[in-house]
């Protein structure tokens, strides 16, 4: 039986992946590599230094701890001006509804997200309260496909991993959940979550019916 249902956040609650797109392919131009919408798949779900580490792996070139950590940081900076412009809007169709059903069905609630502006974010969507435990980025030590972020939040919940569920965009996250011993839902695309149990096109398709499915 699922008693808690642990959300990730980027391209789960809202479309912060296409500003994650946007400040990496501001950063790759300056660098002078060429960076696809394709590539920028591959950093779902990752740390921002991994991140740094996969974009110089495209690009083929090297640097210096001090050179990623200052570039990650930049790419951060830009990363931040395009969020602080959102809109509680921007928040995907239903979501909202749907978190407050399952609370209301006594399903508890988490987010987990390895950014570590996941906080900015909720805050400027004004759903922060909506969550009874927030675990980001600065809260970890090992990214997804880690299953650390996930059992942090399952231990602050005080739910055993088993009766979890964590919805996921991304294949990294889809592994970290299984890590933790976690069933997951997948968002997005059956052929990039083939190892999810279950996937739908958007969060806002998942029904509380379908807890009974897990």
């Amino acid at each position: 039986m699922i008693k808690a249902v642990i959300f990730d956040l980027d391209g789960v609650i809202v479309d912060t992946a296409r500003y994650h797109f946007l400040a990496w392919k501001r950063l790759a131009d300056e660098l002078g590599i060429p960076f696809t919408e394709a590539d920028n798949e591959r950093l779902k779900g990752v740390s921002r230094m991994r991140s740094m580490e996969i974009l110089m792996e495209i690009g083929g070139i090297t640097l210096s701890a001090h050179d990623k950590e200052q570039l990650a940081n930049k790419k951060n900076t830009w990363f931040v001006d395009y969020v602080e412009r959102m809109l509680p809007e921007e928040i995907y169709p239903g979501v909202k509804k749907l978190i407050e059903s399952l609370r209301q069905r006594g399903v508890r609630v988490a987010l987990a997200s390895s950014s570590k502006n996941a906080k900015t974010v909720i805050q400027l969507l004004h759903i922060q309260q909506l969550f009874e435990v927030v675990v980001d980025g600065t809260m970890i030590v090992h990214s997804k496909p880690d299953p650390e972020i996930f059992l942090l939040a399952a231990n602050r919940l005080n739910i055993p991993p088993a009766d979890c569920l964590v919805v996921e965009d991304a294949e990294a996250g889809v592994e970290a959940a299984h890590a933790a011993g976690m069933r997951c839902l997948g968002i997005g695309k059956r052929e990039q979550l083939l190892k999810a149990e279950k996937v739908v096109a958007k969060t806002g398709d998942f029904t509380l019916a379908m807890l009974e499915e897990f």
